[in-house]
């Protein structure tokens, strides 16, 4: 199914499956156990997301206030850097769904800024299963050239996705005599992993915090035995949050503040980020250490993906760098109202880092 959630259709197509919210109702505590115990795939489970309480609106707000302009010119710098590296059409194609609305804000400035018409889909990847090859079948049979396709994210934190995104379009261009382009760009790249960064910086980007109500409402991809064989991956569709939804206020509010400083021809400079990756590396060994992890999958760095972990798996630990970042105000209201116990590191090489419990311990 083609659907663009609750944003504008010329924004973003939706390369997924819609499927019921009742066929996901997991126990989080039993879900982390059949992850990580290897009978389960976290792309098979959803936990049903729930609207944010109004002090995490507002939190959302504050971040909106305090980082919108950043983020708005990463997304004007990445833009202008996508039609340096590309010539004639790009295809936008955004990793659902952090991806998205940095996919439909880069949409409007590539048009709107360099005069480059532009597509764009938003397609699922999973880690360990790879980029979902019936949409890049479908992407290439609405006549875009394999040449144009652009991966968008909003950041990396280890650089898993980067990597599984390689992997998988290195098996695609084999299956499909194809040459894509594997190369991530996105707006801030603490891992050193993608092809192609606005910042290296851990900073909040404000639709990080927020699940569907910033992302047109629709969840974190799923694959499970629900997609056939010539399905799209799947998703679910929260419908009923439209009252809340934030989506297209959200990138109207980003591409207004990339205008008003697009007007000051900020120039495009691609970033160095190879310290980036080596402090990556340094960093996840130390911590496996310290902290006594064996699977480094339950240890993620960065706001972004800290965020993640308190929204939606089982936290055991939150550690910041300053406790008292603004920043990092959500992450602290999230690990209050979660009992999550909260740890400060001043050396922290990120803002924030959050590890997952392990099975074992629960």
């Amino acid at each position: 199914m083609n659907f663009s959630g609750s944003y504008a259709g010329a924004d973003v197509t939706f390369l997924l499956k819609p499927l019921p919210l009742a066929d996901f109702v997991e126990d989080l505590g039993e879900k982390e156990r059949l992850i990580q115990s290897g009978r389960r795939h976290y792309s098979e489970m959803l936990s049903p997301e729930r609207l944010p309480s109004a002090r995490y609106e507002a939190v959302f707000e504050q971040a909106c206030a305090a980082n919108g302009e950043r983020m708005a010119r990463d997304c004007l710098v990445l833009a202008g850097l996508i039609a340096a590296r590309r010539t004639g059409r790009a295809t936008l194609v955004s990793l659902a769904r952090g991806g998205t609305p940095i996919g439909v804000v880069l949409r409007r400035l590539l048009e709107r800024v360099h005069g480059r018409s532009t597509a764009h889909y938003s397609v699922s990847i999973v880690r360990d299963r790879g980029i979902d090859a019936n949409a890049l079948r479908h992407i290439l049979a609405q006549g875009h050239a394999p040449a144009s396709l652009v991966f968008v994210d909003g950041w990396t934190g280890k650089g898993v996705i980067a990597r599984e995104l390689a992997a998988s379009i290195a098996r695609f261009n084999g299956e499909h005599g194809t040459a894509i382009d594997s190369g991530l760009h996105v707006l801030s790249d603490l891992a050193g992993a993608a092809a192609c960064a606005a910042s290296c910086e851990d900073y909040l980007i404000p639709s990080s915090i927020l699940n569907a109500t910033v992302s047109g409402l629709v969840s974190r991809s799923v694959l499970n035995a629900a997609i056939g064989p010539g399905d799209f991956h799947g998703c679910v569709l929260y419908s009923d949050f439209a009252p809340q939804d934030r989506s297209r206020a959200f990138v109207d509010a980003i591409e207004a503040l990339a205008l008003a400083q697009a007007r000051s021809r900020l120039d495009a400079q691609a970033i160095d980020t190879h310290a980036a990756a080596a402090g990556s590396r340094s960093y996840i060994a130390a911590a496996m250490a310290r902290y006594g992890v064996d699977d480094v999958n339950l240890i993620k760095p960065g706001i972004g993906e800290a965020t993640r972990v308190l929204l939606r798996r089982a936290p055991r630990l939150l550690v910041l760098r300053d406790p008292q970042a603004p920043a990092t105000a959500h992450l602290r209201l999230l690990a209050e109202e979660k009992g999550v116990a909260v740890d400060t590191d001043p050396a922290l090489p990120y803002q924030a880092v959050s590890l997952i419990r392990s099975a074992s311990d629960a």
